[in-house]
C-alpha cells in the first residue's frame, strides 16, 4: 500500500513538473498581443497584423471534433452576425494541422477561420498550451479579445464552452461602445 501512495505521489509531481514546463506566462491586458503568422484551414496564411483595426477575438481550443470544441465553435458560428454586426473577427486556433481543421470546419460549416498552430509556437507565446494526461500538449481553453490596435483587451481562462460565445458578445459590445465613447470624447 504505502509503495502504491509512492508511485501515485510520484505521478503527481511529474505531471506538475512537466506542466509547469508547458506552462508559459499569457500576455496581461492592456499588453501587445503576441504575434501569429499561421495557415488557416484552406491553408491560406493569416497574420494578426492583418486584423489592425479590428476587434478579434482570438480563441484556443484543444481538439477539433470533439464535443467541447465542436459546442464553441458551433455558438460562435450562431453568432456570428451579432459579431460581424460589431466589427469583429473570429480567429479558433489549435495544434490540430490544416487537414484537421478543413475537415473539422466543412463538418461544421464554420464561417470563420481557424488556424493551425501544430508547431505549437503560438499557444505557447498566448500561455495556452497545457498537457492532458501528462503527454499530449495541446491548447487549454482560453479566449482573448483584441483590440483594433492589437492590444489583449479581455483574457478568459479556462473557458466553459457551452454560453462562452454569448458572454464574449456581451462583453466585446461593452468594450467596443467603450472605446467608441472615448474616441468621441
Amino acid at each position: 500500500m504505502m509503495r502504491l501512495l509512492q508511485s501515485a505521489a510520484l505521478a503527481c509531481v511529474t505531471l506538475m513538473l512537466s506542466t509547469a514546463a508547458v506552462a508559459q506566462e499569457s500576455p496581461a491586458v492592456g499588453a501587445a498581443a503576441p504575434h501569429f503568422r499561421l495557415q488557416d484551414q484552406t491553408g491560406k496564411w493569416h497574420s494578426l497584423k492583418d486584423y489592425a483595426g479590428k476587434w478579434v477575438v482570438l480563441y484556443f481550443y484543444p481538439k477539433d471534433g470533439t464535443p467541447g470544441c465542436t459546442t464553441q465553435a458551433c455558438e460562435f458560428r450562431d453568432n456570428i452576425f451579432a459579431y460581424r454586426e460589431i466589427g469583429a473577427v473570429i480567429l479558433g486556433v489549435s495544434v490540430d494541422d490544416v487537414e484537421s481543421h478543413k475537415s473539422f470546419s466543412e463538418e461544421q460549416n464554420l464561417p470563420f477561420t481557424i488556424l493551425a498552430d501544430a508547431d505549437k509556437k503560438v499557444t505557447t507565446a498566448y500561455g495556452t498550451l497545457k498537457l492532458y494526461m501528462g503527454t499530449l500538449a495541446m491548447a487549454r481553453r482560453d479566449t482573448f479579445i483584441i483590440d483594433p490596435q492589437g492590444n489583449v483587451a479581455k483574457h478568459y481562462v479556462s473557458v466553459d464552452p457551452k454560453g462562452h460565445s454569448e458572454l464574449v458578445l456581451t462583453d466585446l459590445k461593452q468594450l467596443a461602445a467603450k472605446a467608441k465613447t472615448a474616441r468621441v470624447s
